[in-house]
């Protein structure tokens, strides 16, 4: 591997899955592989080895907080893009528990289904890239969202991209169709260039949203904290996850900091979503119980009503009631 296309680097550093299945043959085991020259320890759990102990409670926390978010999205029923927006975190839930089973070591590297898995993985970040970027055009309204056309517009363009890069990445492992593992030009294409120009469209098609349409600012905010945290996230695991292994002595890597720093991107893009979308309160009274407040009328229209507020024009009645509702034993 050379030039822009080499991950020699970047996987001597960062302990990501797929630098276990391309590079330069390993003349001793005679398969593929580049190792990191640090990564986190190990946990044995009742004589089961766990990988990364940390970055796999950070996919835990990582999948509950999704289903939070697909929870208050589902629940903003008239809200422009909720069916899309709900695809994109679907999508991510897949990716975070497919990276929780190959983090951990369920599917351990040199395994038989190991390439597969992890072909799989990057099929998904590839479609959650994509679904995020045909997100981006929903609000412009070039067509109506929650439409046919719309949300199958969405899964086609997703599906697509994921039988696309689990494909390339497939066929690098495995040497197929003259794809090379120790040369992998198509798999450092799809999975890092292509995703890097979708998301940046869907930035740049965010900025040009809340500037040209919208008079809150706040928006703006979402935005670059997502950025922020997205970059940091990835120049923590490519370029210092070996010099935070080192200097806490192993117990974590950049993996469990980039993890993190996703989830953190990721929830902006529900803020984002969230500060930009409006309710119908018409077709929501039934689900929030606290969209309407009985206020005490106000003296002008106090003064307005029909009825007087001194009681009936009618003279009272000289009768006394014979109940005895309340303890009144009075009669006739």
């Amino acid at each position: 591997m050379s030039g822009i296309t080499s991950l020699d680097k970047f996987c001597q550093t960062a302990p990501v899955p797929l630098c276990a299945l391309i590079g330069p043959k390993s003349p001793i085991q005679g398969s593929n592989g580049i190792l990191p020259t640090c990564y986190a320890r190990n946990i044995d759990v009742g004589n089961t080895i766990i990988f990364q102990g940390a970055s796999d409670f950070a996919h835990i926390a990582a999948l509950s907080m999704t289903v939070i978010m697909i929870l208050h999205v589902r629940s903003k029923f008239t809200a422009v893009g909720r069916k899309e927006i709900t695809d994109f975190f679907y999508l991510y839930m897949l990716l975070t528990a497919f990276s929780l089973v190959v983090d951990a070591g369920v599917v351990p590297p040199g395994s038989g289904p190991f390439p597969w898995f992890v072909a799989v993985q990057n099929g998904l970040a590839s479609a959650t890239c994509t679904c995020l970027l045909i997100n981006g055009f929903v609000g412009f309204q070039l067509y109506e969202d929650g439409t046919n056309l719309s949300v199958w517009l969405l899964r086609a363009s997703s599906a697509g991209m994921f039988v696309i890069s689990f494909i390339v990445c497939l066929f690098t492992f495995k040497g197929w169709v003259g794809l090379d593992p120790a040369n992998p030009v198509g798999l450092f294409v799809v999975v890092y260039v292509l995703n890097a120009i979708c998301l940046a469209l869907y930035v740049g098609m965010q900025l040009l949203l809340v500037w040209g349409t919208l008079d809150d600012r706040w928006p703006l905010g979402h935005i670059a904290l997502g950025v922020f945290f997205f970059v940091a996230g990835q120049v923590l695991v490519y370029a210092f996850s070996a010099t935070i292994c080192n200097k806490i002595q192993h117990y974590l890597d950049g993996l469990f900091f980039g993890t993190v720093c996703n989830l953190f991107a990721v929830m902006m893009i529900y803020k984002y979503w969230d500060s930009i979308t409006k309710e119908d309160l018409e077709f929501s009274v039934g689900v929030k119980s606290n969209n309407w407040d009985v206020k005490d009328l106000y003296e002008e229209d106090r003064r307005l009503t029909i009825y007087p507020d001194g009681g009936s024009e009618y003279a009272p009645s000289t009768h006394y009631r014979s109940s005895t509702f309340g303890g009144n034993h009075s009669g006739y």
